[in-house]
């Protein structure tokens, strides 16, 4: 079952009952309020139930970036043009899909999130206004919760779905890499409408090389493999795509959303990035860098049908920098 979360702020709404057409849920999400306003209600709507209560928004006990200035999200915001991308990111909860919200966010890029469990929304991002975050309840393990209504409106969609490679506590409730990597990817590829200006897919390293060593020890359990039946299928689906093989990930997953404030905080010394083509590359990447590649490469038209491989290594790098990162795509076609 799709359901929507709607980030609002109205004192004392009633609660009430809205059936659709669709087995379509919508949960509207209620921040809590200053000191000398009435109660909030947040009140869960589908045909069967509702619930009124107090959301506590906190933090998740890893580590937190706190920005010096608290005005410094809201100041970077005005650097950004508007614009009319409607960007769905699917895997939002994650260490690279926080970082995509994140600066989606800091851009004044309107999202969607396709989340198993939407209350992460608030804990991760606060309580954002339904323009700028909207949130959809979904799993892409099940293709009947992939709702066309989800899709509806959207021009571009980042996946960083995924789970570990070996078998770990993020495999309960089945989140093998079979599930996430193959089935999770297949069944989101098929319900994408064909209407989209562009699919990033994270995947990673050594997908074409998986019977060799060192990379089957990794894909003792099948990662690789996986993962590269998720890219061949998305290849041959006719959607517009960019795929983006990420190195092994290092920083994160954080719980601030002030992007500028992390990379200046967290990246140190490894903000230079490496794109190669050929499934070559080996090495590290930082999630900061993946989540910016993938923002970047919507808008860069020649990498529309490419696979890219990428790593950070010490140095300056290209920040959010449009033309530095569009140096670095093409540079890597020419290696």
């Amino acid at each position: 079952m799709a359901s929507k979360l709607s980030f609002t702020c109205i004192p004392e709404l009633p609660l009430s009952i809205e059936k659709f057409p669709k087995p379509h849920q919508r949960i509207h999400l209620f921040p809590l309020p200053p000191p000398n306003f009435s109660p909030l209600c947040s009140s869960l709507k589908n045909n069967n139930n509702s619930s009124c209560r107090g959301l506590s928004v906190h933090a998740l006990k890893q580590e937190v970036i706190q920005s010096p200035n608290s005005d410094s999200t809201l100041d970077s915001k005005a650097a950004f043009p508007a614009t009319s991308k409607l960007v769905l990111v699917v895997g939002a909860s994650g260490g690279v899909g926080q970082l995509v919200v994140a600066s989606l966010l800091n851009r004044n890029i309107k999202s969607r999130l396709l989340l198993r469990d939407p209350e992460k929304a608030t804990t991760l991002f606060g309580n954002q206004d339904e323009e700028t975050l909207q949130v959809y309840k979904g799993d892409t393990r099940n293709l009947e919760d992939l709702d066309p209504s989800i899709f509806e409106g959207v021009t571009h969609v980042i996946c960083c779905t995924g789970t570990t490679a070996f078998p770990s506590k993020r495999w309960d409730g089945d989140n093998t890499p079979e599930r996430v990597d193959w089935e999770g990817i297949r069944n989101l590829i098929s319900a994408l409408p064909l209407s989209l200006k562009r699919v990033a897919l994270v995947s990673s390293v050594g997908v074409t090389k998986f019977n060799e060593l060192p990379w089957s020890i990794m894909n003792l359990f099948g990662v690789l493999k996986y993962k590269k039946k998720g890219e061949d299928f998305l290849r041959d689906s006719g959607l517009p795509f960019t795929i983006i093989r990420a190195g092994r990930l290092t920083d994160g997953p954080y719980t601030s959303y002030d992007l500028n404030t992390l990379i200046k905080a967290t990246a140190g010394q490894r903000r230079a990035v490496l794109i190669g083509q050929g499934d070559k590359l080996v090495g590290e990447v930082s999630r900061l860098v993946v989540a910016e590649a993938c923002i970047q490469a919507l808008d860069i038209d020649f990498t529309e049908g490419k696979v890219y491989e990428i790593n950070s290594v010490e140095g300056d790098g290209p920040g959010s920098d449009p033309q530095k990162w569009q140096e670095l795509f093409k540079a890597a076609e020419f290696k």
